[in-house]
């Protein structure tokens, strides 16, 4: 490598940490913004960062004069002019959401996640491990095939110290192989389920979208294999694709019971905990339609899903109609229960603190 790209590789190296710097000392403010969820790409956000322009000289025209020249008289005043320049200029930076992750995991202190139990899959991986006297020259091992001519030469009494030239024969060719074998990998789904009635006005969804947003980039990072469920409810509960979770607008009665019910239909199906670990996020301002359909919430909660779960988290987002009471529901029915996480979110400053509540117990 030459000595200028050394020094880009150097000076990329010092970007990139200032670039890291500035998000974590501003994190708070980047994870309330809900504009990240726009700028997301497949892999990577773009992030604006504030940025002062350096005051540089713009060298004019020769014939144009110089100090006090120009247009007007001697002691005229002059009007003041409009700037038509921005003082400042915003400079968009892209990063990586496995950066976001890592930034966001040492802010809120979160433990790494350990999978539990036998939720792992084999998964088959080639290792090239062996050895074989055929195969593609690709593949041609050359230490082995040296050793094997070395051998030969000396056994047979070719080998000249004084000349000591080693010439390779067919037989004495030998190639790397692999073989496949099974190894465990852990695969998790994050069920991500919104409230989407009519008391769940444009900013508690906007609450729940950055959110979700932050929850699955933390557990994206903690497992090879994720996969997203994405539902949404009112009256009744349906699956949705991600844009339209993010993005839909409703309004309509609150039955949550039709979420759990559809989710649970969703794990029996698709996401055996077996094989799957499963975690449920649960978004709502708190407001059921009755009392029986809670006891109905709390019956699947109990005999169907918690069993299935590693964790489920209940946000209830404050409404300008109030907060119901479904988290003080959830609370009494499944006292001490360490696999449910329930919190208060009020308005976009608390979603810092109920993401490491969330995801503060590493399950």
């Amino acid at each position: 490598m030459t000595p200028m790209l050394r020094k880009i590789d150097r000076d990329v190296k010092r970007f990139r940490q200032i670039v890291r710097g500035v998000i974590k000392k501003e994190f708070r403010k980047y994870l309330t913004q809900g504009e990240l969820i726009g700028r997301q790409g497949k892999h990577i956000v773009s992030i604006p960062l504030p940025q002062v322009e350096i005051p540089r000289f713009r060298f004019g025209q020769k014939e144009m004069g110089g100090l006090g020249q120009g247009e007007g008289e001697a002691g005229e005043a002059l009007e003041p002019q409009p700037g038509t320049e921005p003082g400042q200029h915003i400079l968009e930076v892209e990063v990586s959401l496995d950066e976001l992750a890592a930034i966001l995991g040492e802010e809120l202190e979160l433990p790494r996640i350990m999978p539990r139990g036998r939720r792992t899959i084999p998964v088959e991986k080639l290792k090239y491990s062996n050895i074989r006297k055929v195969g593609p020259e690709t593949l041609r091992h050359f230490k082995r095939t040296f050793r094997e001519s070395l051998k030969r030469q000396v056994a047979t009494g070719q080998y000249d110290p004084q000349n000591p030239v080693i010439v390779p024969i067919r037989e004495d060719r030998r190639y790397r192989s692999w073989h496949v074998r099974e190894v465990p990998e852990s695969n998790a789904v994050i069920v991500l389920c919104m409230d989407v009635s009519g008391s769940m006005g444009d900013q508690q969804k906007e609450i729940v979208r950055i959110a979700s947003f932050w929850i699955d980039t933390w557990l994206r990072s903690q497992y090879k294999n994720l996969d997203n469920v994405y539902v949404i409810h009112e009256a009744f509960a349906k699956e949705v694709d991600p844009h339209t979770f993010y993005h839909l607008r409703e309004s309509g009665g609150t039955k949550i019971s039709t979420a759990y019910e559809l989710i649970n239909q969703v794990v029996d199906t698709r996401f055996s905990p077996e094989s799957w670990n499963v975690y449920l996020f649960h978004f709502s301002d708190g407001e059921n339609g009755d009392s029986r359909d809670t006891e109905r919430c709390m019956e699947i909660l109990r005999d169907d899903l918690l069993p299935k779960l590693n964790l489920f988290c209940f946000g209830q987002v404050r409404s300008s109609y109030g907060g119901g009471r479904f988290k003080t529901d959830v609370e009494e029915a499944f006292p001490g229960e360490t696999k449910i996480v329930t919190c208060e979110i009020r308005d976009k400053d608390e979603i810092y603190d109920a993401i490491k509540r969330f995801l503060g117990k590493g399950l």
